[in-house]
Order: C-alpha cells, then structure tokens, then sequence
C-alpha cells in the first residue's frame, strides 16, 4: 500500500514538472507573427472609341511607400462597338457589359465582391458624342450605370477620362510594368530603383493620340503639366492628348480630304488604297463626327466609290495636309501649335502605333530609313498583289494608310528623327500585362484606398513549440496514469 502511495505521489509530482516546464516554453521568446496580407480586387472599364474591354486587378491590402502592389489577373474584351456607338439604343450599352461582368464574379471571391470598386472610364469616343449630344452621352452613362449597379459591387461611378489623364495614367502603367518605379530587391524588398531613367509613352487611339515623357527642361506650358507622387517618389511629366488625331478619326478626316477636292464627283481616288481595291461609303458615314468639317455646301446623304490608287508619295503628302507643322517664333511645339519640348528618353508605343507595324514586321526597332522604305514598298503593291499573299485579313486594304499616317505623326508631328527613332519600342504587351491606361489609373487610385493593418497572432521558435507540446503530452500521459492506479488501489 505504501509503495503504490509512493508510486502515485511520483506521478502526481511528475505531471505538475511537465506542466510548468510546458507552461515556460510556451512563455519564453514570444513573437508577435504578422500573417501574408489578404488581396484586395478592382475592376478597371476602359470605354474606348472602337471597344470595351474590362481589367481585373488585384493587390496586398497593405502597400509600398503609399501606392499598392497591382497585377492584372484577368481581361475580358467587351462585344461590340465602343459604348458611345449605342447613342441612338443605350440600353444596349449596358447591355453589352453584361458577359465580361458574369466573367469577373466567377474570378473575385464572393466574400470580397461587395468591397471590390469597380470603375467605368471613357476616353475619346465619348468626348466626342459629349462634343455632338450631351443628353446621348449621359444617357448611355445611365444605362451602363445601371448595369453594373446590379452586381454585388462597389461600383464608384462612370466617368469621361481628360486626354491628358489618359495619356499620364498609360505612362504610369509603362513605367510600373518595366520596373523603372518599384523594382523588388535581391534584399527581398520593394525599393525605388536607383539611376534607372523613367520611359516615355506614345498611345493611339481610334479618337485621339497622346504623347507623355519627363522632359529634362522645364514645362512652359501648364496646361501640359502633370505632377504624380508614386512609391513615395515626385515625378513632374509632360503630357498631351489631341483629340480626333487617333487612327480611326484621322483616316476619316483624310477620306473627307480626299472627296472635299472634288466635291461634285462621286469618285474618290484614294492615293493610300492598294490599286485595284474599291469601296463605298456614304457621305452620311463619313461626314458623322464632329473631326470631320461637313463641306460649306453639304450634299444629300449619297453612295460614294472610292477607288486606290497605292501611290505612297500622294499618301504622305495628303496626310501631311491634316496637320499644321508651323510653331510660333522661339517656342518648340508639336503640332497645331501646342507646345512640347524635345521628345528625350526612351519611348513605348503601344496599342494603334503597334498593330500596322506588327503586321509590317517593323517592331524590332529598325532604322528609320528602312521603316520608311518597307511602307513605301508595301503601299506600291496592288490588291491583287497583297490579297493573294495576305487572304482573309479585314484590315489589309488599311495599313498603307495606318503605317504612313503613324509615320507622318512620329516624325513630323512629334518630331522623332533618325537619331531619336531608335529609342521607341513598339509594343502590346509587357510582362503579362496590356499596356494601356487602366493598370496606371488603378496605381494611382491605390494611393486613395486606405491601408489595412496587417494581421498578427502570438509565435513561437519552432523547437520552442515542439518542446512544450512534448512536455504537454508527458503531463497528460503521467497525469491519466496516476488516476487509473488511484482507481485500481481504491477497488482493491
């Protein structure tokens, strides 16, 4: 009896060892342990003049420096025409959202959905139905407004971009995207790389066109001006959008061009058409935007035939005719007298600039004399020519005109020359990312969507850990032995 007493006692003495030994390591070298940061979403529209297309964009909900860390998970391109050609049904507008919408609920999480903001931003097609009808442009704004109240968002409004938010927010996402404002180091951090020069962009549109670089003088001009603070760096850029100088637009102003030469004629010789290519249009397709001059004397709404006559010399001398290349005295500027200092830096042309010279095989950064030699060689071919080498491309009968009016742009209205040429980069894509203006309009919204703390719990050394959950254990085992032999004594 008295040796089982002993027994127990031991047991008992054990258990309260293991216990305090557990309940020291469980004390000793607490650290407080910060958890990974949850993802945050967002949903960019970028309402072109030609298109809609929907960017999904996620981030750590904590950020660097004051602007999030955002990569694009998914894209979703919109049916159909821009949303400004549904003026006459904006229901459809709406309407046509509808897809990429269902698309984007089935990628963020349900939980998240109704904190994830969603925007809608319009660029030049919609300044210029604004331009033409301003109760069209805001009811196609309700209707779309609508459409994507219905979803379980946090949807911000639907607003008209200005050209030159337009233009600063594509250099943004340039410069996000190559690295030149956040790289992540061999020191596993985020920092602000040093000695690493900014890039300029070039976008064309289908309405309009902008230029933004940071220029090494000072602006002049305010109105060109634009200040960003970024990763907690200033960068002060010039920037400048023309409106109705994008692709589609300026190709129609040199069509009107063409036919107001001979008003009374229902011909159209087209020096940048392929010879032997025909088409018609009507004049009321041609004269329905407001970059178009309607003639002094305007003409019931006819069939027009237009006819190519691929001569590259008449091409460029009629597209030189759309601008007006004369600056005032002592002042450097672009074109149509606004003012730009000298282009400097390197450059990336990006969604109209790259599509004609892709096609043109001219993106590998050639000389400007062979860039200008392969468009000459390829606007001499006939229809004949290029149909056979080329079938089943809708857009073969334009890249004469695109690739000569893209020139005239760079070089004349930009005033990019052979030494300067080599610095742009013609490109779709970097990273895995579209270059474009949404992933800059997104970094630049983080910097207004508050920071959320991380989550931390109470940590251990790993060896620490193991230690008590073993002397945890021991106590319990010694513990559940002293009450089964207290049990077998007392039934003894």
């Amino acid at each position: 009896m008295e040796y089982k007493a002993k027994v127990i006692a031991g047991l008992i003495a054990a258990t309260c060892v293991f216990s305090i030994i557990a309940l020291i390591l469980s004390a000793v070298n607490v650290k407080d342990v910060f958890l990974p940061p949850s993802n945050k979403y967002g949903m960019v529209f970028d309402a072109g003049s030609t298109h809609t297309a929907l960017y999904i964009y996620q981030w750590p909900a904590n950020k660097e420096n004051g602007t999030g860390i955002v990569s694009q998970v998914e894209t979703c391109t919109v049916n159909g025409s821009g949303i400004s050609s549904y003026a006459d049904d904006p229901t459809e507008a709406g309407a046509s959202l509808k897809p990429c919408l269902n698309k984007a609920m089935k990628i963020i999480p349900a939980e998240q959905q109704r904190d994830t903001p969603v925007y809608l931003g319009a660029t030049a097609g919609m300044r210029l139905l604004r331009v033409q009808n301003s109760t069209k442009a805001e009811q196609v704004f309700a209707e779309v407004t609508k459409a994507i109240r219905e979803y379980p968002v946090d949807f911000r409004g639907a607003q008209i971009l200005t050209g030159n938010e337009e233009g600063s927010f594509g250099w943004i996402t340039v410069n996000y995207l190559l690295d030149t404002l956040i790289k992540f180091s061999f020191a596993e951090k985020w920092e602000h790389p040093q000695g690493t020069e900014v890039l300029g962009a070039l976008d064309l549109g289908g309405a309009s066109t902008q230029i933004t670089f940071q220029p090494g003088v000072t602006i002049e001009d305010k109105n060109t001006s634009v200040l960003f603070r970024l990763y907690g760096t200033n960068y002060s850029l010039y920037t400048h959008s023309y409106l109705c100088y994008g692709q589609t637009q300026a190709l129609k102003m040199l069509m009107a061009a063409l036919h107001q030469g001979n008003l009374s004629s229902q011909h159209i010789s087209h020096p940048c058409y392929p010879r032997g290519y025909q088409e018609n249009i009507t004049t009321a397709e041609l004269y329905n935007s407001p970059c178009v001059p309607t003639p002094s004397t305007p003409s019931p709404a006819q069939v027009l035939m237009v006819t190519g006559t691929g001569d590259p010399v008449a091409c460029s001398a009629a597209m030189q005719k759309l601008f007006n290349f004369s600056c005032e005295t002592n002042r450097t500027c672009g074109f149509n007298g606004v003012y730009q200092p000298p282009v400097r830096g390197q450059f990336f042309a990006f969604a109209g600039f790259y599509y004609a010279f892709h096609f043109l095989n001219l993106t590998g950064q050639q000389s400007l004399t062979h860039v200008n030699t392969t468009v000459q060689a390829f606007c001499n071919k006939t229809w004949k020519e290029l149909e056979k080498t080329f079938p089943q491309d809708k857009y073969l009968h334009t890249y004469c005109s695109v690739a000569t009016y893209i020139l005239t742009l760079l070089v004349d209205g930009y005033k990019f020359d052979e030494h300067t040429w080599s610095s742009i980069h013609f490109t779709q894509k970097a990273g895995n990312a579209d270059i474009g203006w949404t992933l800059g309009f997104m970094l630049n919204l983080t910097n207004m969507i508050p920071t959320e703390p991380l989550e931390h719990l109470k940590g251990h050394q790993p060896s620490l850990w193991a230690g008590a959950i073993s002397f945890i254990v021991l106590a319990i085992v010694a513990g559940l032995l002293s009450i089964l032999l207290q049990c077998f004594w007392k039934s003894k």
